[in-house]
């Protein structure tokens, strides 16, 4: 075949690549969009903070420290765009109280502070080709016991139980209104995560009562939203670390593990344990263990393996046959999939920009857009067979 010839069957070649991506893609954002529930006391609102301090630490423990620091730079790289802006992702929105719009640094506590929210909003992102939407309900000093209290604990239904749903079916119920991308696809509720235990583990009667409240609340959300087998991951209450020592608070997380381990929750729940998490006031923006010495790692963590627990009961939901041999990828789902039928594997990142491949010869190469999230294509060359692509 002669060169000419060579670069005509190219040309075709990305032109009917470039046809069955724009197919997918539209496709895909006719799907419903993926609905998840987030919910908790002040460690869900998010107290990691964003801006470095050299005064403090030298500025250890904040996200711009993270995203900077040679040490951690990789991990954290895909939060900021090549200009060392933070990206904001459109295929994740976030609805937290007063705040909702594409996925960023910012909504935490306060406009200066993350949460799990960020980290588990971009695994969801990167896990899912339709629109991603994070619903945060979460509240500062508020216990299980009476606050969030379930209707099936008896007593008095928790105010800010009452609330949560409240403001979970007002956003669902005014997508457009909220989100006015949202093209009426409809929603699916997909995940419900739950971070919060610090009040109900500051007495005895609360912190012993914690496990029946906590199996209450997830059957009783799950009847409320209308979804029999909501996936539900909970992160436990591990600020301090492993030197914790309170048997209080050692009750919470036991209880919290226990729920997770029961017949009826099987498959549907899990227990992120978040000791490993902790990072010591020496490396962090602050010395306030209960909020986990606002370390944004912490923070960033936290939601990370929410999002890594979370992919994994949707994966035993959706392919049960999958859930004893997950497949093992290296390198980040790409948001512009060609197809997940035979060969053909989706675009994916990697790190000199977007890579397709047909089993595994890689055969297109394309150059990201400067939001990371996009390929630029007239960059997109057709790569020769090697071994390692």
């Amino acid at each position: 075949m002669t060169d000419r010839n060579k670069r005509t069957v190219g040309k075709a070649l990305l032109t009917a690549l470039t046809v069955l991506i724009f197919v997918q893609t539209v496709g895909a954002a006719k799907g419903p969009v993926k609905v998840f529930i987030l919910a908790g006391q002040s460690n869900m609102e998010g107290q990691g903070k964003i801006k470095s301090d050299p005064r403090r630490n030298e500025g250890k423990g904040t996200l711009e420290y993270l995203v900077k620091d040679r040490a951690t730079a990789k991990r954290f790289g895909h939060l900021t765009d090549n200009d060392g802006k933070w990206v904001v992702r459109d295929d994740v929105w976030i609805w937290y109280l007063d705040r909702k719009g594409g996925l960023t640094v910012g909504y935490g506590a306060k406009s200066d502070r993350i949460g799990p929210e960020l980290q588990f909003g971009h695994l969801m992102g990167e896990h899912f080709d339709n629109q991603v939407l994070l619903i945060k309900t979460a509240w500062g000093g508020k216990s299980l016991a009476k606050d969030f209290r379930p209707p099936s604990s008896g007593g008095e239904v928790g105010p800010y139980y009452t609330e949560m749903l409240k403001h979970i079916k007002d956003v669902l119920k005014n997508l457009k209104a909220h989100f006015p991308d949202y093209d009426g696809q409809g929603y699916e509720i997909s995940g419900f995560g739950w971070h919060q235990g610090w009040n109900d583990g500051c007495s005895m009667p609360p912190t012993m009562e914690y496990e029946a409240n906590l199996a209450n609340f997830i059957r009783d959300v799950r009847k409320a939203l209308g979804v029999k087998d909501l996936p539900f991951v909970i992160a436990n209450s591990g600020f301090a670390g492993w030197e914790q020592k309170i048997d209080r608070r050692l009750k919470i997380m036991e209880a919290q593990l226990a729920v997770t381990k029961y017949e009826e929750f099987k498959d549907t729940a899990a227990c992120v344990e978040t000791r490993d998490y902790y990072r010591p006031a020496e490396v962090s923006p602050s010395g306030q263990r209960y909020h986990w010495n606002l370390n944004a790692e912490t923070y960033f963590l936290i939601g990370d393996g929410m999002g890594r627990a979370m992919k994994k009961l949707i994966q035993k939901q959706t392919h049960p046959h999958l859930a004893k041999h997950p497949k093992k990828t290296t390198q980040k789902q790409g948001r512009l999939p060609v197809s997940s039928a035979g060969a053909w594997q989706p675009f994916r990142r990697s790190r000199k920009g977007w890579l397709m491949r047909w089993g595994t010869i890689p055969l297109l190469r394309c150059a990201a857009q400067k939001d990371a999230t996009h390929f630029r294509l007239n960059t997109c060359k057709f790569k020769r067979a090697t071994q390692n692509g």
